[in-house]
């Protein structure tokens, strides 16, 4: 009787199924706040398939702009309020002292996700949850985290000397 031993590979990433590309844009909150927390990503296939979208170039860039957009909207907020006007309709409601404050962090952390070199998915992940979640330091004036450390900590994820892979 014959007999075969399987060993699993240790770097071998969990296969995607139809419809997991969905799922991960569905969940995508979610299973970035577990990526940005350092939750591995071969660790489950929706992750995967997450971390493999998030750190493609196209969407570092395109968050890179997403960036450029929210340093925007914090300078037109701060120009608005020094010359005594509202807020305009339907902008952001970003802490705009607190991202015109963290400005050469975020453009350090735009540059390292335009780059066009391999980076881990965690900090692509705390990239994205800093600029998506409402809690964030971008946004809430009562996160207890201050928006440089939190921008800084998220470029130092991105070193692509890191392992991309724990």
């Amino acid at each position: 009787m014959n007999s075969t031993l399987a060993v699993e590979d240790p770097f071998a990433l969990p296969s995607r199924r139809p419809g997991d590309g969905v799922l991960a844009r569905v969940f995508g909150a979610s299973l970035d706040a577990s990526l940005a927390a350092g939750c591995p990503p071969e660790s489950s296939r929706l992750l995967t398939t997450r971390a493999r979208d998030i750190v493609s170039l196209r969407r570092r860039r395109s968050m890179a702009g997403n960036w450029e957009h929210v340093l925007r909207v914090a300078r037109r907020a701060q120009r608005a309020r020094r010359a005594g006007s509202p807020a305009p309709v339907g902008a952001m409601p970003v802490c705009a002292d607190r991202v015109v404050a963290a400005e050469p962090a975020i453009r350090d952390l735009m540059n390292r996700l335009a780059a066009p070199l391999p980076v881990p998915a965690r900090g692509v992940a705390m990239a994205r949850v800093l600029l998506t979640d409402a809690g964030s330091p971008v946004y809430n004036r009562r996160s207890g985290v201050a928006l440089t450390d939190a921008v800084a900590a998220a470029a130092a994820q991105l070193d692509p000397a890191l392992p991309l892979l724990p």
